[in-house]
């Protein structure tokens, strides 16, 4: 008789999939991931991607504080060489966005270890990112240092997510004042007052325009993510409420019906988006009223992925969670896959139960 999915089902396939991350896309000789496998000889890697090893370093540290297990907090030290060295010895580079999402697998990679250089590297970030704050389009960080004037969800929301962080880590106000003020500005631009769905950005083009049709699950991931940071921050519910709203507009504009599949966006950098609304849309689960309809449609997720979306042993992964990838696999979607399958492990630890049977 087939069994019901357990806890420990679930890590196990978190294990697997990390173990065929490092199998199959870990390059020694640059202390990084290859951007794709297959890679030989690491002639894939024609394109720092800084970006996605920020979110290797957080789906890294997903596997360290999973299982404890040594392995894990090698790899992190590995990687800090790895990145800081392709990045010319320096943490900074010109995207605002990309920044923040290394200064956010930083900071929490340092509270997962304690080691303090990866503190050092998160402050260094954030000193940095401060500067993207400008009056053009009535306050926001920009998306880049040469376009000043254009500001989006993705340089916003996660910036607003890590000084939340930094304010529980360290404790100094002005952590705080600038969470709530990125939000605030990020809440009455880019996000739609009628339904809590997230706009991507504003004034790409110079002429004031919201790029409304952009449509990403990106987007309402890192707004789910920054109004729980504020949220547990606070006490305050509105954050609450703002994290469950823009939950469901993106279930409903987003998903499939009937099963709650998330949609393919692509394998380059949008083969990262649908992991990282999965990350946050975790935590959401395990703080809101109605948290247990939220890990049904991640665990759905999840089953698919496992018995239509992957490929051999190695459970690798590609843009579509409902199929297996093509030959060549992305950097990028396979972190996705992994972040998503970490996700249902921690849903099921925490005891949304998963009645399904086993495949």
């Amino acid at each position: 008789m087939a069994q019901p999915l357990t806890a420990a089902t679930w890590e196990a396939r978190a294990e697997l999939a990390q173990r065929g991350l490092e199998a199959r896309f870990w390059n020694e000789n640059i202390e990084m991931y290859n951007i794709a496998t297959p890679c030989p000889d690491g002639s894939c890697n024609t394109i720092f991607h800084y970006w996605w090893m920020a979110h290797a370093v957080e789906t890294v540290t997903d596997g360290w504080e999973r299982t404890g297990d040594p392995f894990y907090k090698e790899r992190l030290s590995r990687l800090y060489r790895g990145i800081l060295a392709r990045n010319g010895g320096v943490w900074p580079n010109r995207m605002y966005d990309d920044m923040e999402w290394m200064a956010i697998a930083w900071l929490r990679a340092y509270r997962a270890t304690g080691e303090e250089e990866y503190k050092r590297a998160a402050l260094t970030l954030w000193e940095d990112i401060k500067t993207g704050w400008n009056g053009h389009m009535g306050g926001g960080i920009a998306w880049q240092k040469t376009q000043l004037d254009y500001k989006n969800t993705p340089a916003n929301a996660p910036a607003a997510m890590l000084a939340a962080r930094l304010f529980e880590a360290f404790g100094r106000e002005e952590d705080l004042v600038w969470a709530r003020d990125i939000y605030d500005w990020q809440l009455r631009t880019l996000v739609d007052p009628a339904t809590g769905f997230v706009w991507d950005g504003v004034n790409r083009t110079g002429d004031g325009s919201i790029d409304k049709d952009w449509k990403f699950t990106y987007c309402q991931g890192v707004v789910i993510g920054a109004a729980l940071e504020l949220f547990r921050m606070t006490g305050e519910r509105r954050y609450l409420t703002d994290a469950g709203r823009t939950w469901q507009a993106a279930v409903a504009e987003l998903t499939a019906p009937g099963t709650g599949l998330l949609p393919p966006e692509g394998g380059g950098d949008g083969g990262l988006f649908k992991g990282i609304f999965v990350r946050y849309a975790g935590r959401l689960a395990g703080a809101w009223d109605a948290g247990r309809a939220v890990a049904e449609v991640l665990l759905a997720n999840a089953r698919i992925l496992w018995e239509r979306g992957r490929t051999g042993d190695d459970a690798l992964f590609g843009e579509r969670w409902d199929r297996p990838p093509a030959a060549a696999v992305p950097l990028s979607t396979q972190l996705s896959g992994t972040i998503l399958l970490e996700t249902a492990a921690a849903l099921a630890k925490s005891g949304y139960a998963d009645d399904h049977a086993e495949r």
